[in-house]
């Protein structure tokens, strides 16, 4: 934001910028030097003809010459109202007064004066405008009394009324450049949300991909290892389901990763990965995929259930969000609850679906969430829906979400 925009600054010394600066149907020079032309043009050309008209009547006082510098020097001074917007307005009203003192009745260079009322206006220079404008009037006022000139009632008035139009044509100019720019500053804030949470949501991803897998297969590197001699069919086992773990976990990496990978990418911060070609061919899971899921956790060690209707009428997303937090709860089960078993329970409600993750570990230890307890809670609160985390009856842990089965 230049100073002629910061509302703690003077207003109209910096160079003006808004939703037109460097932007519009004319190129910058040509919204510069129309003002100039079209106020040159009304200014020199009405002075002529009204000098010769004057000269017939004998009201002319002053030489030709000097009208027609007064004339010029108005609509010249536009050429600074780009920079510096509050003195333009000022030096293009003292050139006014000048003229109306010298010419009193030449009324065509107050065109200079009001494209410099209408830009400074626009520009926000709106203490410089109002300040020039009425020490302009007072002035030409004194100093048509002092000279001995009066302006007739009907011209008086028509000029007041036309101050009064340039005034209101600036200040709806004014409001109408805030508005595009408040309009363009929220929809680029709109842009980076929703960038900032693609990026969260591809972090959580991640994290639940490979957080889950890693302990998979860390796991059941243990057992096989533990097994690889004493029996050699339970350690194959193992390095089968380390295979398929693996194996889904780079599909599902690919998937999410698919959205940077994308050909547009100026929709990967607003759309899923589902969405953008190129992204990966892997669907989001889904209920269906929880009895592999609860199967895959299992070790000689920890047995786990599942108890529930997978075969629910839910949208893609919530189904999604269940079993993101169901492979987070069980991987927090298989790292940290040294549980003997884990019992995954789906109940349907009227209006929303409760999943239950219960083990009988050692229970929380942890006085704050780490990122997979604040991802799931983000994942239901995301749906309208809510996740809370407590102790089990008799020792363990217990996650319990609750997601409505439509997104409010």
């Amino acid at each position: 934001m230049r100073p002629a925009d910061h509302p703690s600054t003077p207003e109209g010394w910096g160079r003006a910028e808004g939703p037109f600066s460097g932007r519009g149907p004319l190129p910058p020079r040509a919204r510069l030097l129309l003002p100039v032309v079209v106020s040159l043009v009304i200014g020199v050309g009405g002075t002529v003809f009204q000098l010769g008209g004057l000269r017939m009547w004998g009201l002319a006082t002053w030489h030709p010459v000097v009208a027609l510098a007064f004339a010029v020097a108005g609509p010249l001074l536009l050429l600074a109202a780009r920079r510096y917007p509050g003195p333009t307005v000022a030096a293009v009203l003292a050139v006014t007064v000048g003229d109306v003192l010298v010419q009193p009745h030449v009324v065509a260079p107050f065109a200079a004066a009001a494209f410099a009322i209408v830009l400074a206006l626009a520009r926000g220079a709106r203490v410089w405008t109002f300040a020039s404008v009425a020490g302009a009037w007072l002035a030409g006022l004194a100093g048509l009394s002092l000279i001995g000139e009066e302006w007739p009632p009907p011209r008086l008035v028509a000029t007041t009324v036309g101050l009064i139009v340039v005034l209101g044509a600036g200040e709806f100019l004014r409001t109408r450049r805030q508005r595009i720019r408040e309009r363009q500053l929220l929809w680029q804030r709109r842009r980076e949300d929703a960038a900032a949470e693609e990026r969260v949501r591809i972090a959580r991803e991640l994290h639940d991909v490979l957080a889950h897998s890693l302990s998979q297969i860390s796991v059941q590197a243990g057992v096989g290892l533990h097994l690889l001699d004493a029996q050699p069919e339970q350690a194959r086992s193992a390095l089968e389901s380390i295979r398929v773990t693996s194996r889904t976990a780079l599909d599902e990496v690919r998937s999410v990763l698919g959205v940077l990978r994308s050909d547009d990418p100026s929709r990967s911060a607003t759309v899923g990965a589902a969405d953008v070609p190129g992204a990966g061919r892997t669907p989001q899971p889904g209920l269906s995929n929880l009895p592999g899921l609860v199967d895959s956790v299992a070790t000689p060690t920890m047995t786990t259930s599942l108890e529930g209707d997978i075969d629910l009428d839910l949208p893609p997303a919530t189904q999604s969000a269940l079993y993101r937090i169901a492979q987070e709860s069980l991987t927090n089960a298989v790292r940290h609850a040294q549980a003997s078993a884990v019992a995954v329970r789906l109940k349907p409600l009227p209006d929303a679906v409760e999943l239950t993750v219960s083990d009988d570990g050692v229970g929380l230890e942890r006085t704050e969430p780490g990122r997979g307890m604040l991802g799931m809670r983000e994942r239901a609160e995301l749906l309208g829906g809510t996740l809370d985390v407590g102790p089990t009856e008799g020792g363990g842990t217990t996650v319990r979400a609750t997601i409505p089965r439509r997104r409010p």
